[in-house]
């Protein structure tokens, strides 16, 4: 799976969380422009977990900030 195919998938699967329509980016922050709180991370993440039948650690959680570094999370845990 390539980056653009799993940029789709989650780009898919983040448009119930983005109840303010941004425009989604590589730059875009969860926390700042998507406004996400703690618990819909813990939805989005366990959505993401469950599209692509992966596992995102808590560390690997804390370091992601923006919708470019979990694309690129995702296709690494993908290999």
């Amino acid at each position: 799976m390539d980056r653009a195919d799993t940029s789709a998938r989650i780009a898919a699967l983040i448009e119930p969380f983005n109840k303010k329509g941004v425009a989604i980016t590589d730059a875009t922050r969860f926390t700042d422009d998507l406004e996400f709180d703690s618990l819909t991370v813990m939805d989005f993440v366990a959505a993401i977990e469950d599209e692509f039948d992966i596992i995102i650690s808590m560390n690997a959680q804390a370091e992601i900030e923006t919708y470019g570094q979990l694309v690129d999370a995702v296709v690494k845990l993908k290999g």
